[in-house]
This record gives C-alpha cells, structure tokens and sequence, in this order.
C-alpha cells in the first residue's frame, strides 16, 4: 500500500519520467515483483509514461523443466513418498501431475519446506523419501542446512535448484528481445549482494537496480534505472538498502558452497545455460535421488520429454509475449486447468495477470 508520503514520491516520480518522453523496455526476475506490478496497476501506469516492465525466468515452478516432473512422477510410480512444495504438486507433467497421481493413492505429499520432508523421512523409516528441491538463492541455503545435518538415510533430494546471474546472460546472450534495463530480485539478492550481477553491466552495457517489493521500491527502481540511462551510465544500484548488503548473507553462502557445485543445466524455455545450475558434491550424493534411485529412472534416460501442447511458458519466460498472447491463457488455461506452469504458481505471470484481471474474476 502508498502511504501518503510515498504518493507524493510516486506522482514525483512519474512527472519526471513522463517529461522524459523515454521509450523502454526493463525485465525483471521475480514473481513477487511481477504481482506487486500487476496488482497495483504499475504496469499499466508505467507503459503510458513510456516504460514496458516484462517478468523473465524469475519463476523457480516455472522454469523447472517437464523432465524434472518427471523424474518425481516416475520416483512416486516406483513406491517412493515424494515431498515438494504445493505449486509443484500441480504442474502438469505430460500426462499427469503430482497431484492427480495422489488421488490415485500414491505416497505424494505436500510440505512448507524441506524440514517437514525430513520429518517424514524421520517418522517412516521404511520409507524412501524424496524431497524435490526447487528453487533459486533464496532456498538453496536451507536445502544446504539440512544435507549438513546429516539426515536420516531414506531421505534424499531431486536437486533442481538454479541461480539466477547466469540465467540473465543467457537471455542477453540470446539477443530476442531488447532489454535497456534489469530490476534484480530482492529475495535472492539477500543472499548473494550485489557483486554476482556487475559481469551483466560491466560486459554488456546494461543497467540493474536490486528493489524490493513495495510498489514504491519497484517506481524508485524504475526512477534509477532511467537517471542511469539517462547519464549514459550502466552499473548495479542497491535501491534494497534495508535487507541487501553488498557482500550478501555470508554464512548462507557458505553453506551452498559446502553443499553443492556449479554446474550445466536446462531452463523451461531455454537451452542448457551452463553454471547455472546447484549440483550436489560428490561427498553429498548419498541424498541425490538421482544417483540413489539411477535404476528406476533409467526409463526417462533416452526419453524425449515434450512440452505440454500449445503451452507457451517457455517464451513468457524468455520475456517474449505476455499472457494475453498465448491462445490458451484464460480459455484452455485457467489456475483449475492449467496447461502450463506459469498458471500453476503464484508467481508465474499467467497465474498473476488471471488473478487480478477483471476478464477473468468470477
């Protein structure tokens, strides 16, 4: 919500930009961004001052690729309890999900965070228990946490946690949409600060401001990004002050640096994007599903994995179209149905642009 001194900032704010006459297009990466965008009509605002705002690969459900799903579809198939959060429990896999597999009795369940996978895992010792670790920076750190506390030995994790800088020189590397500016996420940026994103504006002249999640943090962004371009500039700007420090949260890094490796790895919507990916390290990989559970997953090993058909996810991801553009958002597509991820999660684009848009309010 404005309070009145941030209406007056605000109104400030968007005086200047509109004597501007600019003509921009910024992405951000970050779902939360993407409702406080939609939800209080700064989207709307901000294209009649000259500035399009579209949501990137900010998403952790949704850039989870169809063979993930699958591998846990597959675990659940083979007799394992598998664990995830409540959005992962209902994205469509090719022909079912996490979801409609428990109304047919398998073990799936839904938990808040790894711990309460643990807890099962503790409670149903002769239980295999796979946890499906999705996520970027943000959620890494407490996978990490708890692979250091040596769980008990039927528990173990789908590792599919990704971060978030080598994504974006993916997408300027790509070269598909133009792209004057990049509002980095706040939540991920309280682990990592500020230095993991100068790369982006050292080696490709693009400008970054890390915000937070106040409509008026997402207009100061804005304001920051347009002074930076304006003065022919292009660094990292921490508008985040109040929970971003430049060196980030030293002590959840060195967890996942404990804990896991870089390595290569596919995106919804992307190729492989390499160093992108939170591999386990060898000396973790009595809690890697994958390598523990090699033979039941030995199926999927050649399988093509498709995409669900007509689904457009992945170019929303890449910044290409907006919901509205995809013939099935809204028709086909709908948080009860849906077809892809980005309806499936509360940070997905479609799922926030169906929530708040009066066409489609019941």
């Amino acid at each position: 919500m404005f309070s009145l001194r941030d209406k007056k900032l605000a109104r400030e704010i968007v005086t200047k930009i509109k004597k501007l006459d600019v003509n921009l297009k910024f992405m951000h990466v970050c779902g939360t961004h993407q409702d406080t965008l939609v939800k209080h009509g700064l989207d709307v605002l901000l294209k009649e001052c000259g500035i399009e705002i579209g949501q990137g690969p900010g998403c952790p459900v949704c850039v989870t690729t169809q063979r993930e799903i699958e591998e846990m579809l597959l675990l659940a198939q083979k007799g394992k309890t598998v664990a995830t959060f409540g959005d992962m429990i209902n994205v469509p896999g090719e022909t079912q999900s996490l979801q409609s597999m428990r109304t047919e009795g398998y073990d799936v369940r839904t938990v808040y965070g790894i711990e309460d996978a643990v807890s099962i895992a503790e409670k149903n010792k002769d239980k295999d228990v796979v946890f499906m670790a999705v996520g970027f920076e943000t959620t890494a750190p407490s996978t990490a946490s708890v692979l250091l506390k040596k769980p008990p030995s039927n528990f173990s994790i789908l590792c599919c946690h990704r971060t978030i800088p080598y994504a974006l020189k993916a997408l300027l590397d790509m070269g598909e949409i133009k792209i004057d500016g990049l509002i980095e996420p706040g939540h991920v940026s309280t682990i990592i600060g500020t230095r993991p994103y100068k790369f982006i504006s050292e080696n490709y002249n693009v400008p970054q401001v890390i915000t937070g999640f106040e409509p008026i943090d997402i207009l100061m962004a804005v304001w920051m990004l347009v002074k930076q371009i304006g003065n022919g500039k292009a660094y990292v700007q921490n508008e985040y002050t109040r929970a971003v420090k430049e060196e980030g949260n030293i002590k959840a890094q060195r967890a996942i640096d404990e804990v896991f490796e870089p390595g290569d790895i596919k995106w919804r919507g992307f190729p492989v994007i390499p160093q992108s990916g939170l591999m386990l390290k060898s000396k973790f990989e009595k809690y890697d599903a994958r390598n523990k559970f090699a033979d039941d997953l030995d199926e999927l090993r050649d399988k093509e994995i498709k995409e669900p058909k007509g689904c457009r996810c992945g170019e929303l991801l890449r910044g290409l179209l907006s919901p509205q553009e995809c013939p099935l958002f809204g028709v086909k597509c709908t948080p009860d149905n849906p077809v892809g991820p980005c309806m499936v999660s509360i940070e997905g684009s479609c799922n926030i642009e169906y929530r708040y848009s009066d066409n489609y309010k019941k």
